[in-house]
């Protein structure tokens, strides 16, 4: 089976479902196929995105016979860079993006998880980045991601050692936002994303233009920024209405339409 990436909408979340019919490895066909349907969601905004996989793993790896081909250091780094594109487009969206992570999730699917907005994981999950295996560090962002979310210490550990940890373990480090135990995984999901999606997505945007700043440029130059970058929002229909409900009907009855 070719790997497949599908998109389909729950209101205003879409729902982004990857599968190669096996263990759901990292393959530059995998890759085009995410390129197409991260086009399409580009192209028709929705208000909140949730990234899963199918299958009983949500990955085993990489397709280490595409690294194997490369036979020269520019072609190799040519690879890397292409790969680091996949996550680097999730972490672009300005909208809320939230990640599933149901079983064991290796690598890549592990990095395009930490650059989504809230990693989610049932109790069954188990994460590794395991590229010591083949003599490698992880190239897709990985090791920068985790340590902005467990720390520098955490982040050699976690890489040096190639181990598996469970959920309950990496929701303490901060690398899960939170471990979900109910008795429909993906239920659960999708009800936290359309609580985020009916939220006011234009402030949440903001909100992550933000902390990118913070991320390159420090504390003094995001205090700077963030008044600009709030200041966008008063043009926005959501602000508007909300301090509107705000004032007539008092907190927490505003409705948004993400405009």
């Amino acid at each position: 089976m070719s790997p497949q990436v599908t998109v389909t909408r729950e209101g205003g979340v879409a729902v982004v479902t990857f599968t190669d019919g096996g263990v759901n490895l990292y393959s530059l066909e995998m890759h085009d196929a995410f390129d197409a349907a991260l086009d399409a969601i580009e192209a028709d905004l929705p208000r909140a995105v949730v990234v899963r996989a199918e299958g009983k793993l949500v990955s085993g790896g990489v397709d280490v016979a595409q690294f194997f081909a490369r036979k020269t250091k520019a072609d190799t780094k040519a690879l890397y860079d292409r790969m680091m594109e996949l996550p680097d487009r999730f972490a672009a969206l300005d909208v809320p993006t939230i990640f599933a992570a149901h079983g064991l999730t290796l690598t890549w699917a592990l990095e395009v998880a930490l650059a989504c907005d809230v990693l989610l994981a049932s109790p069954r999950a188990k994460f590794g980045l395991v590229e010591r295996v083949i003599g490698l560090t992880p190239t897709m962002g990985g090791t920068q991601r985790f340590a902005a979310r467990a720390g520098v210490a955490r982040a050699k550990e976690f890489v040096f050692t190639g181990d598996l940890y469970d959920a309950a373990t990496l929701e303490r480090w901060n690398v899960v936002n939170r471990v979900l135990d109910g008795d429909d995984f993906d239920s659960e999901v999708l009800a936290f994303a359309e609580h985020l999606a009916v939220g006011p997505t234009k402030a949440f945007g903001a909100a992550k233009q933000i902390l990118r700043l913070l991320e390159t440029e420090g504390l003094a130059s995001t205090n700077t920024g963030t008044t600009a970058i709030a200041a966008e929002l008063f043009d926005t229909e959501d602000l508007h209405g909300g301090m509107v409900s705000f004032l007539e009907n008092g907190p927490g009855k505003a409705t948004f339409n993400g405009r």
